[in-house]
Protein backbone atom coordinates (compact mmCIF):
# COMPACT_ATOMS: atom_id res chain seq x y z
CA UNK A 1 0.00 0.00 0.00
CA UNK A 2 1.36 3.43 -0.98
CA UNK A 3 1.49 6.11 1.70
CA UNK A 4 3.03 8.72 -0.62
CA UNK A 5 3.20 8.84 -4.39
CA UNK A 6 4.47 11.65 -6.60
CA UNK A 7 4.87 12.03 -10.34
CA UNK A 8 6.96 14.81 -11.88
CA UNK A 9 6.40 17.20 -8.97
CA UNK A 10 7.91 20.59 -9.73
CA UNK A 11 8.15 23.83 -7.76
CA UNK A 12 9.31 27.16 -9.16
CA UNK A 13 9.85 30.42 -7.32
CA UNK A 14 9.93 32.95 -10.13
CA UNK A 15 12.65 31.73 -12.48
CA UNK A 16 14.24 29.53 -9.82
CA UNK A 17 13.47 25.81 -10.12
CA UNK A 18 13.63 24.49 -6.55
CA UNK A 19 12.19 21.03 -7.22
CA UNK A 20 12.66 19.57 -10.68
CA UNK A 21 10.20 16.85 -11.75
CA UNK A 22 10.69 14.39 -8.89
CA UNK A 23 8.85 11.05 -8.85
CA UNK A 24 8.89 8.46 -6.08
CA UNK A 25 6.71 6.25 -3.89
CA UNK A 26 6.77 5.52 -0.16
CA UNK A 27 4.99 2.47 1.23
CA UNK A 28 2.96 2.09 4.41
CA UNK A 29 5.16 1.42 7.44
CA UNK A 30 8.34 2.20 5.54
CA UNK A 31 11.18 4.30 6.95
CA UNK A 32 12.09 6.48 4.00
CA UNK A 33 15.21 8.65 4.12
CA UNK A 34 15.06 11.88 2.12
CA UNK A 35 18.60 13.20 1.85
CA UNK A 36 20.26 16.14 0.17
CA UNK A 37 22.70 18.95 0.82
CA UNK A 38 21.43 22.36 1.92
CA UNK A 39 19.68 23.97 -1.02
CA UNK A 40 19.01 20.65 -2.78
CA UNK A 41 15.25 21.16 -2.58
CA UNK A 42 14.30 18.60 0.05
CA UNK A 43 12.64 21.09 2.44
CA UNK A 44 10.56 22.55 -0.39
CA UNK A 45 9.54 19.03 -1.43
CA UNK A 46 8.59 18.13 2.13
CA UNK A 47 6.46 21.28 2.48
CA UNK A 48 4.54 20.29 -0.64
CA UNK A 49 3.94 16.79 0.71
CA UNK A 50 2.71 18.22 4.03
CA UNK A 51 0.11 20.35 2.27
CA UNK A 52 1.86 23.60 3.16
CA UNK A 53 2.94 24.53 -0.37
CA UNK A 54 1.27 23.85 -3.71
CA UNK A 55 3.42 22.45 -6.53
CA UNK A 56 3.86 24.34 -9.77
CA UNK A 57 3.13 21.15 -11.69
CA UNK A 58 3.03 17.38 -11.35
CA UNK A 59 0.85 14.96 -9.42
CA UNK A 60 0.94 13.69 -5.86
CA UNK A 61 -1.03 11.95 -3.15
CA UNK A 62 -0.23 11.73 0.57
CA UNK A 63 -2.18 9.33 2.82
CA UNK A 64 -4.49 8.86 -0.16
CA UNK A 65 -5.26 12.58 -0.56
CA UNK A 66 -4.48 14.88 -3.47
CA UNK A 67 -1.78 17.45 -2.66
CA UNK A 68 -3.60 20.15 -4.63
CA UNK A 69 -7.21 19.71 -3.60
CA UNK A 70 -7.11 17.98 -0.22
CA UNK A 71 -4.32 19.64 1.76
CA UNK A 72 -6.54 20.01 4.85
CA UNK A 73 -7.18 16.25 4.90
CA UNK A 74 -3.46 15.60 4.49
CA UNK A 75 -2.68 17.78 7.51
CA UNK A 76 -5.13 15.81 9.66
CA UNK A 77 -3.51 12.50 8.73
CA UNK A 78 0.16 13.34 9.22
CA UNK A 79 2.47 14.25 12.07
CA UNK A 80 5.40 16.63 11.78
CA UNK A 81 8.54 17.25 13.80
CA UNK A 82 11.22 19.78 12.88
CA UNK A 83 14.86 20.16 13.86
CA UNK A 84 13.92 23.12 16.03
CA UNK A 85 12.12 22.00 19.17
CA UNK A 86 8.48 22.86 18.58
CA UNK A 87 6.66 22.20 21.86
CA UNK A 88 5.65 24.83 24.40
CA UNK A 89 8.52 25.19 26.83
CA UNK A 90 6.46 26.94 29.51
CA UNK A 91 4.12 23.93 29.74
CA UNK A 92 4.85 20.58 31.37
CA UNK A 93 5.27 17.34 29.41
CA UNK A 94 1.74 16.28 30.34
CA UNK A 95 0.26 19.67 29.47
CA UNK A 96 1.93 19.62 26.04
CA UNK A 97 0.50 16.19 25.29
CA UNK A 98 -2.99 17.27 26.33
CA UNK A 99 -2.74 20.51 24.34
CA UNK A 100 -1.69 18.81 21.12
CA UNK A 101 -4.25 16.07 21.60
CA UNK A 102 -6.89 18.78 21.60
CA UNK A 103 -5.36 20.44 18.54
CA UNK A 104 -5.53 17.09 16.75
CA UNK A 105 -9.25 16.90 17.58
CA UNK A 106 -9.07 13.99 20.04
CA UNK A 107 -11.68 13.71 22.80
CA UNK A 108 -10.78 14.17 26.47
CA UNK A 109 -10.98 10.48 27.34
CA UNK A 110 -8.65 9.41 24.53
CA UNK A 111 -6.23 12.22 25.32
CA UNK A 112 -5.97 11.04 28.92
CA UNK A 113 -5.47 7.39 27.90
CA UNK A 114 -2.84 8.28 25.28
CA UNK A 115 -1.00 10.62 27.66
CA UNK A 116 -0.71 7.95 30.34
CA UNK A 117 0.37 5.38 27.75
CA UNK A 118 3.14 7.57 26.30
CA UNK A 119 4.44 8.70 29.69
CA UNK A 120 4.80 5.05 30.63
CA UNK A 121 6.42 4.05 27.34
CA UNK A 122 8.92 6.94 27.59
CA UNK A 123 9.61 6.23 31.28
CA UNK A 124 8.72 9.84 32.04
CA UNK A 125 5.94 9.34 34.58
CA UNK A 126 8.06 10.96 37.30
CA UNK A 127 8.87 13.94 35.05
CA UNK A 128 5.34 14.52 33.69
CA UNK A 129 4.87 17.77 35.66
CA UNK A 130 8.28 19.26 34.84
CA UNK A 131 8.36 22.27 32.51
CA UNK A 132 9.68 21.26 29.10
CA UNK A 133 12.29 24.06 29.11
CA UNK A 134 14.00 22.34 32.05
CA UNK A 135 14.54 19.05 30.17
CA UNK A 136 17.73 17.91 28.37
CA UNK A 137 17.58 18.17 24.57
CA UNK A 138 17.45 14.40 24.09
CA UNK A 139 14.34 14.08 26.27
CA UNK A 140 12.76 17.10 24.58
CA UNK A 141 13.16 15.43 21.21
CA UNK A 142 11.65 12.19 22.52
CA UNK A 143 8.63 14.09 23.80
CA UNK A 144 8.35 16.01 20.53
CA UNK A 145 8.32 12.78 18.52
CA UNK A 146 5.75 11.27 20.88
CA UNK A 147 3.52 14.31 20.36
CA UNK A 148 3.92 14.11 16.55
CA UNK A 149 2.49 10.57 16.72
CA UNK A 150 -0.05 11.33 19.47
CA UNK A 151 -3.06 11.15 17.12
CA UNK A 152 -1.83 7.93 15.42
CA UNK A 153 -1.20 9.58 12.02
CA UNK A 154 -0.62 7.54 8.89
CA UNK A 155 2.64 9.35 8.12
CA UNK A 156 5.14 11.28 10.24
CA UNK A 157 7.49 13.79 8.61
CA UNK A 158 10.74 14.28 10.53
CA UNK A 159 12.90 17.20 9.41
CA UNK A 160 16.43 16.59 10.76
CA UNK A 161 14.99 15.52 14.13
CA UNK A 162 18.27 14.56 15.83
CA UNK A 163 20.31 17.67 15.10
CA UNK A 164 22.50 18.49 18.10
CA UNK A 165 21.49 15.36 20.02
CA UNK A 166 24.21 13.12 21.48
CA UNK A 167 24.81 9.65 19.93
CA UNK A 168 23.14 7.70 22.76
CA UNK A 169 20.02 9.87 22.61
CA UNK A 170 20.00 9.56 18.81
CA UNK A 171 20.01 5.77 19.06
CA UNK A 172 17.13 5.86 21.55
CA UNK A 173 15.24 8.19 19.22
CA UNK A 174 15.67 5.74 16.36
CA UNK A 175 14.31 2.95 18.51
CA UNK A 176 11.15 5.05 18.81
CA UNK A 177 11.07 5.41 15.02
CA UNK A 178 11.34 1.64 14.58
CA UNK A 179 8.54 1.13 17.08
CA UNK A 180 6.27 3.54 15.21
CA UNK A 181 7.13 1.89 11.90
CA UNK A 182 6.34 -1.55 13.31
CA UNK A 183 2.93 -0.16 14.31
CA UNK A 184 2.23 0.78 10.69
CA UNK A 185 3.18 4.46 10.76
CA UNK A 186 5.14 5.57 7.71
CA UNK A 187 8.27 7.57 8.54
CA UNK A 188 9.59 10.20 6.11
CA UNK A 189 12.86 11.55 7.51
CA UNK A 190 15.54 14.00 6.47
CA UNK A 191 18.92 13.84 8.17
CA UNK A 192 22.48 15.10 7.80
CA UNK A 193 23.82 12.08 9.70
CA UNK A 194 24.77 9.48 7.12
CA UNK A 195 24.91 6.70 9.71
CA UNK A 196 21.18 7.33 10.24
CA UNK A 197 20.59 6.81 6.53
CA UNK A 198 21.70 3.21 7.11
CA UNK A 199 18.70 2.72 9.42
CA UNK A 200 16.20 3.53 6.64
CA UNK A 201 14.47 0.92 4.50
CA UNK A 202 15.13 3.02 1.42
CA UNK A 203 16.91 6.29 0.77
CA UNK A 204 16.61 8.97 -1.89
CA UNK A 205 19.31 11.58 -2.48
CA UNK A 206 18.45 14.96 -4.02
CA UNK A 207 20.97 17.06 -5.92
CA UNK A 208 20.02 20.43 -7.42
CA UNK A 209 16.29 19.79 -7.15
CA UNK A 210 16.35 16.31 -8.66
CA UNK A 211 16.39 12.83 -7.15
CA UNK A 212 19.73 11.45 -8.32
CA UNK A 213 19.51 8.10 -6.54
CA UNK A 214 16.87 6.00 -4.79
CA UNK A 215 17.38 2.50 -3.38
CA UNK A 216 18.06 0.58 -0.19
CA UNK A 217 21.26 1.65 1.61
CA UNK A 218 22.87 -1.65 0.60
CA UNK A 219 21.76 -1.18 -3.01
CA UNK A 220 23.21 2.34 -3.15
CA UNK A 221 26.52 1.26 -1.66
CA UNK A 222 26.78 -1.50 -4.23
CA UNK A 223 25.77 0.72 -7.15
CA UNK A 224 28.35 3.37 -6.33
CA UNK A 225 31.05 0.95 -5.14
CA UNK A 226 31.07 2.57 -1.70
CA UNK A 227 31.50 1.17 1.80
CA UNK A 228 29.33 3.75 3.58
CA UNK A 229 26.35 5.96 2.82
CA UNK A 230 28.57 8.97 3.48
CA UNK A 231 30.72 7.96 0.50
CA UNK A 232 27.61 7.58 -1.67
CA UNK A 233 26.36 11.01 -0.59
CA UNK A 234 29.72 12.68 -1.27
CA UNK A 235 29.96 11.11 -4.73
CA UNK A 236 26.51 12.34 -5.72
CA UNK A 237 26.91 15.76 -4.11
CA UNK A 238 30.07 16.27 -6.17
CA UNK A 239 28.18 15.28 -9.30
CA UNK A 240 30.10 12.03 -9.78
CA UNK A 241 28.62 9.56 -12.24
CA UNK A 242 28.50 5.84 -11.89
CA UNK A 243 31.20 4.23 -13.98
Amino acid sequence: MKAIETKNITKKFGNFLAVDHISFEVFKGEIFGFLGANGAGKTTAMRMLCGLLKPTSGEGRVAGYDIYKESDKIKKNIGYMSQKFSLYEDLTIKENMRLFGGIYGMNTKNIKIKTEQLLKELSLEAEKDILVKSLPLGIKQKVSFAVSTFHSPEIVFLDEPTGGVDPIARRTFWEMIYHASNNGITIFVTTHYMDEAEYCNRVSIMVDGRIQALDTPAGLRKKYNATTMDEVFQLLARGAKRE
